[in-house]
């Protein structure tokens, strides 16, 4: 069942697995089912190893929620209460949908940071082949001390998020799939709603106003998408709508924006009208147009698709530079950069200056303002490079003493005549012959190389993976002494068996191949000697438990 830490968020009884009736857990990293009169989980998923989730349609008798996993296994889970099983399957859907955006971002961090030290290690790989993949020890087990950044308990490099820009077609992009019964069906992932939320706030402020007090969260979205706030054109606007505030709030938006105008002096937005006669020509004297009643609609139309293109575009710029500060923080800051205030002329230059600055100055082009050196003359460039040398009252041997010194050893050369049978006893060398042949106390270093010669290059690889794969299951083993606690207890027993199971399908197999090359050398020995080491410290620790039990 639930350790004593775990925090339940939501139960649910009355929920069929399999045809067994249960209770459904959400908890806060895993959601698990148990059959009912059993106090154990016969089922539970990390959020972590769920890709989606999937509901039934409304029209069907049975109301299902389905969990997809990672490898591509599916849990199916049936809410069987007559009187309110579709609002517990809703309830677990909506507590799913938050919950399951964290922990993939978390699964995704945790994948790439274990694909990383795959590629980069290829030991680690070999070492991951060796025990994982054959099954020898589990995944969980083989990361669990390599990823101590990532599943610390400092839970900031998930809070630290970078980032992301938002499209300017992500509204054009939900593209909704009939339902076959004349109605359109918006598949919505949390991404588009967070690109929602950010682009239009006036949206995210009516959520938090309605759901789930009023609305539930599809409901909100049906009428988000039925509002004239959606389809806007903007000429007429139903007073029933909840959404109608958000298009009130948005004009008085767009016209301060208006009011407010572009800040950069070098961009003039009134060059881009329409006219009829250039500057410096007189005035256009326009005549009213007897067609003017019939062009009003269109013409209003038009206006109201302009306005709302470039209300969005500035709304998704807007969004792309708020990072959570409130309106007034942006307007402080807004008015203390824009170079119009008085504290702006005493603190910057103006406006303009720094706009023509950034226009035509580079900092490559630049010229370094480098420190003046001072050229050294040095007479002796070599006493310079070496550096001081410390005068000592000895004596120094000149050219000329050298020259000597040769020519009296050329001379002594010439006159030497060797006595061989004086140079060694019999007795010493029989005794050097005896230490430099093979086996003696000079030629161990030999020996050793002959092995190394005599062993291919293969075999010393795969003796070098068994080394790398009994050091990483030995130092899980004895990691866990002494043994204090019951999840120690049931580690060393895990690891004594994957012990055996590394001896039985790695070891073995290795030792008949080298006795089938007729290699008499036991190039194993040593492994054995420390797998025995570790079952004796096992058999020891499993005797004075037993005795402690008695």
């Amino acid at each position: 069942m639930a350790s004593l830490s775990e925090e339940v968020l939501l139960v649910v009884k009355k929920v069929r697995q399999r045809k067994q009736d249960g209770t459904l857990y959400l908890m806060a990293e895993r959601i698990a089912w148990g059959p009912e009169g059993k106090d154990r989980f016969t089922v539970s998923h990390l959020y972590a190893d769920i890709r989606c989730q999937k509901i039934s349609p409304d029209g069907k008798a049975k109301i299902q929620l389905q969990l997809i996993l990672h490898t591509g296994e599916s849990t199916t889970f049936h809410f069987s209460n007559e009187s309110s099983a579709l609002k517990d399957r809703d309830a677990a859907k909506e507590l799913l949908q938050q919950l399951l955006p964290k922990f993939k971002k978390k699964a995704n961090k945790e994948l790439e940071e274990k694909n990383r030290m795959l590629q980069e290690d290829p030991v680690l790989f070999q070492l991951y082949k060796d025990l994982v993949v054959s099954q020898v020890i589990s995944a969980d087990e083989f990361w669990a001390n390599r990823l101590g950044d990532i599943n610390s308990s400092d839970p900031t490099p998930y809070n630290n998020k970078q980032d992301v820009g938002i499209s300017g077609a992500f509204l054009a992009d939900i593209r909704p799939q009939t339902d076959g019964c004349n109605g359109l069906r918006y598949n919505l992932t949390a991404d588009i709603i967070e690109s929602i939320f950010r682009t239009y706030p006036a949206v995210k402020q009516k959520y938090g106003e309605n759901v789930p007090h009023n609305l539930t969260e599809k409901e909100f979205w049906t009428r988000f998408f039925q509002s004239h706030y959606f389809h806007r054109d903007r000429i007429n606007t139903g007073t029933q709508d909840i959404f109608s505030e958000c298009a009130k709030q948005d004009e008085k938006g767009l016209k301060s924006m208006v009011v407010q105008g572009v800040k950069n002096p070098l961009v003039d937005l009134l060059s881009l009208e329409d006219k009829t006669l250039d500057e410096g020509y007189g005035a256009s004297t326009t005549t009213p147009s007897t067609s003017s009643a019939n062009r009003t609609v269109k013409e209003s139309s038009n206006a109201a698709i302009i306005k709302r293109f470039n209300h969005h575009s500035a709304m998704v710029l807007a969004a792309g530079s708020r990072k959570g500060e409130t309106p007034t923080d942006q307007a402080s800051e807004t008015s203390s950069t824009d170079g119009n205030s008085r504290d702006s002329d005493f603190f910057q230059p103006p406006v303009k200056k720094v706009r023509l600055q950034e226009a035509i100055e580079y900092e490559d082009l630049q010229r370094e303002n480098r420190l003046k050196t001072v050229a050294l003359n040095l007479k002796k460039s070599d006493r310079y490079a070496h550096g001081p040398v410390p005068l000592q009252s000895q004596h120094y041997t000149t050219s000329q003493d050298i020259i000597n010194s040769v020519n009296y050893i050329r001379h002594e050369m010439v006159n030497y005549k060797p006595n061989l049978t004086q140079v060694l006893s019999s007795t010493a060398a029989s005794s050097a012959i005896t230490a430099l042949s093979p086996g003696g106390v000079l030629m161990m270093t030999g020996t050793q190389q002959a092995i190394n010669q005599m062993v291919p290059t293969e075999v010393q690889g795969e003796l070098k993976h068994l080394y790398a794969a009994a050091g990483e299951l030995l130092r899980h083993f004895w990691s866990c002494f002494p043994v204090n606690s019951p999840f120690l207890e049931e580690k060393v027993m895990k690891m004594k068996t994957n012990l055996e199971r590394f001896q039985m399908t790695k070891l073995c197999p290795f030792q008949e191949k080298i006795q089938r090359q007729y290699l008499s050398t036991n190039l194993t020995g040593h492994l054995e000697e420390m797998l025995q080491t570790a079952y004796s410290k096992f058999h020891v620790w499993q005797t004075r438990r037993m005795l402690r039990k008695t």
